[in-house]
């Protein structure tokens, strides 16, 4: 479908009710919600909060501009790993401290787009800085990953699952989830990680594997279990670097939703405005306790198979997640799921993490064996894959805040000629 045709398509934004607009909104939620939830289920969050802030948060960015976008927000899993290493250096409150604070540097970046235009970002982030640094949030997770098929729990230190039956259940689902992103039609090739849990949750009852109790002795109804961030330099000098990969993730979701309706984002709202709002969602949901929000990739696709382009709709999907954000018995469901099943599914997460790196690089057409690209990208992925860290101090810059801080440093200082 050309440009000119999609626009035609497109009304304006209608905030009149409609049943069917409400219907398709949940349907866009339940396409987010694998991944939504698998943020906290991973890193120790509540997964309730997470609903909520991802339906404030999409509403709060439909405010910034304008109501413009049909894009739905929520958790991002470019925090992951300095979530996980955050909450058992420092608590869960100061690191939240830390994702409050890397909402700042959206609004520093939508503040010198608006002034000097998007370039300048472009030529102080490259794809040969952002690209090895994606990789290291893949790489630096991949033990995580492993340790939790193999039944342990991440860090390796206590076995949760005998070893034999912790793998038929994680590759179990693995299997599923590959299965459906390879051969799925419709909807259901948008849901490979929900398939995957259905499929290694199966295995689990068949070889009597969980405790479920819990579910049972849950509400229905409760209010989300909101916590506050506390604020200290050592994980905010941690987590914000790592704000670098995801705001400039953000630039391609904005492009492909772009390129899906017909209409040029980039220039109305502008995407100084799309970041302000990126920024300002992602602030409020470290002030209650949820995981930082992003643009999703995945309603995306939705948006594309449905042609709702109508941007009212992903409020329906907003308001949906506020409302089952207050249904108890999910996070206590989304709890009792044996690690072994999140474990199948992270292997094949983190390494596509890894390979959006890669391809960020094999994209820009960049040649590695030219030495200043070989500098850069070797001591990007050996600093933050390797254990390095610089103490000073109490404070310790290690992993993904240290490979990002090296990229942006010997991009700016290396000589651009041969060295």
């Amino acid at each position: 479908m050309n440009s000119a045709s999609s626009r035609r398509e497109i009304a304006p934004t209608d905030y009149n009710f409609r049943f069917r607009d409400c219907l398709v909104g949940a349907q866009m939620l339940f396409v987010a919600f694998g991944a939504l939830v698998l943020v906290p289920i991973l890193t120790g969050l509540d997964s309730n909060v997470a609903l909520f802030t991802a339906g404030v948060g999409t509403l709060l960015f439909q405010v910034c501009t304008r109501g413009k976008v049909p894009i739905f927000l929520a958790s991002s899993f470019a925090f992951i790993a300095p979530i996980i290493y955050g909450v058992q250096t420092w608590g869960i409150p100061q690191t939240l401290g830390g994702l409050v604070c890397s909402g700042l540097v959206y609004f520093l970046l939508s503040g010198l787009i608006r002034w000097r235009g998007t370039e300048v970002v472009l030529r102080l982030l490259p794809p040969i800085v952002t690209g090895p640094v994606i990789m290291v949030i893949g790489l630096i997770l991949a033990p995580v990953a492993v340790n939790m098929a193999l039944g342990k729990t991440g860090d390796g230190s206590a076995v949760l699952v005998p070893e034999n039956t912790a793998l038929w259940i994680s590759m179990s689902s693995l299997l599923v989830t590959v299965l459906v992103s390879l051969l799925g039609r419709g909807f259901l090739k948008l849901m490979p990680i929900l398939c995957g849990i259905a499929a290694g949750f199966a295995v689990s009852l068949i070889l009597g594997i969980g405790d479920w109790s819990a579910v049972a002795a849950t509400p229905w109804l409760r209010v989300p279990s909101f916590t506050f961030p506390e604020f200290s330099w050592a994980p905010i000098l941690f987590i914000v670097p790592i704000t670098l990969a995801p705001a400039i993730e953000h630039f391609g979701d904005i492009i492909a939703i772009s390129s899906v309706t017909g209409r040029d984002y980039l220039k109305d709202p502008g995407v100084h405005t799309t970041m302000f709002g990126d920024g300002v969602a992602t602030m409020f949901a470290g002030f209650l306790g949820g995981p930082p929000c992003t643009t999703y990739s995945e309603v995306t696709g939705a948006v594309t198979l449905t042609r709702a382009f109508n941007p009212a709709i992903m409020t329906w999907a907003a308001l949906s997640a506020i409302l089952l954000s207050f249904v108890a018995k999910i996070g206590a469901f989304l709890a009792t799921i044996p690690v072994p099943v999140m474990g199948g599914i992270m292997i094949l997460l983190f390494g596509a993490i890894m390979v959006v790196g890669l391809n960020t690089l094999v994209r820009a057409g960049k040649d590695l064996m030219e030495p200043r690209n070989m500098i850069i990208v070797a001591l990007i992925i050996i600093f933050g894959v390797g254990g390095l860290q610089f103490s000073i101090g109490s404070f310790k810059l290690a992993g993904i805040g240290l490979a990002a801080l090296t990229g942006v440093v010997l991009n700016l200082l290396l000589p651009k000629g041969k060295i």
